[in-house]
């Protein structure tokens, strides 16, 4: 496969009127640190593969499975000989959908599927991805990529079920209301994901969704695992590591673009999330994008 590259972003080359790319790498050649806007889940079929995300490095082995979600820097190390699934795909034909929204917090970081971590699904994960070869291996079935995003939303379909169950998220409200938290719960996490370049406030988050802003604290804490301004903030430094990988946008423009208020905000947020300031994550990927060699 032939990488485009410029500087650490890789831009994936999606077939004519497609959105999903899919191949069979035995190359024994390692990917430097790279980002794309594409999803991507890599499968060891032969030999283990190692995978770098955020200085944390994952090794996986023969029919493990890794998520990588978009946007997110990462750097792929091969061995000398195996071979190994690659699969990406546009991940915003998915996260449109409307209940998609209640499982962002769990696939905004890498997940890696293993039978030691995930044994109620792994299996099943297993075959969905084999489905998915057998798919897009034969160019003569029509509506291939439409079954194709059909296993792909079963695969993540399955993660968020298991992440997410009404009983455990809210153990102290009534049986016969947990699905209406749950979906109150869901519309302001779509609403923050859409609407996060905006002033929002917990206040107007709280009126959203019905209910006082302390309850609602506590019911988006259970939900998301995250305080309100804590997922909040997360969602924006998200948002903000992208725009700062483009060398012709300033780091002032980047808060504005990312919803900061003003650019001391936007340092102590980042800082706290990155354990570096936004101008020095922008230089130091910037020179890191030099050294990228090109395949």
């Amino acid at each position: 496969m032939v990488r485009e590259l410029s500087g650490i972003h890789e831009k994936v080359s999606f077939e004519e009127n497609q959105s999903i790319l899919l191949y069979l790498n035995r190359e024994p050649e390692s990917y430097d640190t790279h980002w794309h806007a594409a999803g991507e889940i890599i499968m060891p079929i032969e030999n283990s593969y190692s995978v770098v995300v955020s200085g944390q490095t994952y090794e996986l082995q023969e029919r493990d499975i890794f998520f990588i979600p978009p946007g997110e820097l990462h750097q792929l190390i091969s061995r000398p000989s195996g071979l190994r699934l690659i699969l990406m795909f546009d991940i915003a034909l998915i996260s449109t959908m409307q209940d998609f929204s209640a499982i962002t917090p769990v696939l905004s970081q890498p997940i890696l599927i293993s039978p030691s971590r995930y044994g109620e699904i792994h299996d099943s994960s297993v075959r969905l991805l084999n489905r998915i070869i057998e798919e897009y291996n034969n160019s003569t079935l029509p509506l291939r990529q439409s079954m194709i995003y059909s296993y792909l939303i079963q695969f993540f379909v399955q993660i968020g079920r298991l992440h997410i169950r009404t009983d455990l998220l809210f153990p102290d409200v009534r049986t016969n209301k947990q699905m209406e938290y749950f979906d109150k719960m869901n519309t302001v996490v779509n609403y923050i994901n859409n609407n996060y370049t905006e002033d929002i406030s917990l206040e107007k988050m709280a009126s959203l969704a019905g209910f006082s802003k302390f309850h609602f604290s506590r019911l988006f804490k259970q939900f998301t695992d995250h305080s309100f301004y804590a997922y909040l903030n997360q969602r924006r430094v998200k948002a903000a590591e992208t725009l700062l990988l483009n060398p012709n946008i300033s780091v002032t423009d980047v808060a504005l673009q990312s919803g900061f208020s003003s650019i001391s905000t936007f340092n102590r947020v980042f800082r706290a999330a990155k354990e570096c300031t936004p101008s020095e994550y922008k230089a130091y990927h910037q020179h890191q994008g030099k050294k990228i060699k090109m395949f």
